[in-house]
């Protein structure tokens, strides 16, 4: 089977591209300019190097190599939309022109996440190319519910995962992000356009005392076809720095990238992980043991 990648920012794309390639399937990828590695260029039977506005030279790639099925994978940084005159320095085609006139500049749609990935698989599909979750593909990628490192969260670590676990899903529905930092049951920062990172790095520069828990999860009616939540090595580093003690995903609905060097990372540096799910919010205590070794329950 033919199937094409729509890459952006992480090794995400890489390992999805490798696992394909070793399933079987020809992989055909686009990598976003001043995104994707080139190293994914390996994985691929053609590859191909877009800025963000090229719509139509995407469409024509697919449809030359008759790929009909495609994923998206890799973060894509949304910022760069708000930059002075970016759209136009991405030099447009006129299927971009078209596509996100309603958005940009005659403002008849907003400009969320959602809308904007909608009108992109939507325009996809218009040309007979279909955008499937790259979790199908890999879904051993998506973590299970576990205490992942050798710590677990304390008893006040908990509560603030409960109350940033309502936060972060309110903010998911209004589709404004999908994560939050909370220390005693007060909010630090929470994610908008600036991603996890920076929203990590806001919270340490507010609480200099550090201590804080980060709270990432999907959106209430999450589209596994793009905007899944991910994490990996540099989500630790970032919390190292900034000072966070304690980061809760979403059990089945985040995508765990490097797991060894991520557990290996969190341990040496007494960072504990748990991935949680809805029914874990009705505990008063933490369902994990707050030592010995990560244990699937």
């Amino acid at each position: 089977m033919k199937i094409g990648i729509i890459a952006g920012w992480g090794r995400y794309p890489l390992y999805l591209a490798q696992t394909l390639k070793e399933s079987g399937h020809q992989v055909y990828g686009l990598g976003i300019l001043n995104h994707a590695d080139s190293e994914l260029k390996k994985h691929c039977e053609d590859y191909k190097t877009i800025g963000l506005g090229r719509l139509g030279t995407a469409l024509r790639f697919f449809r030359k190599h008759q790929v009909t099925s495609a994923t998206m994978a890799g973060k894509i940084e949304k910022k760069l939309l708000f930059n002075p005159w970016f759209l136009w320095k991405q030099f447009p085609d006129w299927p971009t022109f078209r596509l996100f006139l309603p958005m940009f500049l005659t403002r008849k749609k907003d400009c969320k996440d959602d809308t904007l990935m909608l009108a992109i698989v939507e325009a996809f599909a218009n040309n007979g190319i279909t955008f499937l979750p790259g979790t199908n593909f890999a879904p051993e990628l998506l973590v299970k519910r576990q205490k992942l490192t050798r710590l677990g969260p304390t008893s006040a670590q908990w509560k603030d995962i409960c109350f940033g676990w309502q936060l972060a899903k309110e903010i998911g529905r209004l589709d404004v992000g999908q994560s939050v930092c909370v220390k005693n049951q007060a909010v630090l920062a929470i994610e908008a356009i600036e991603g996890t990172d920076e929203c990590i790095l806001r919270a340490g520069s507010l609480c200099t005392s550090g201590g804080f828990t980060v709270v990432k999860v999907a959106k209430p009616h999450q589209d596994m076809r793009f905007d899944v939540p991910t994490f990996g090595l540099r989500t630790m580093q970032t919390m190292l720095q900034a000072g966070g003690r304690v980061l809760a995903i979403e059990a089945g609905k985040t995508i765990f990238i490097d797991k060894k060097e991520v557990i290996d990372f969190a341990d040496l540096h007494k960072i504990a992980i748990v991935s949680i799910s809805e029914k874990d919010m009705q505990l008063e205590e933490s369902p994990f043991p707050t030592g010995f070794s990560a244990e699937e329950i």
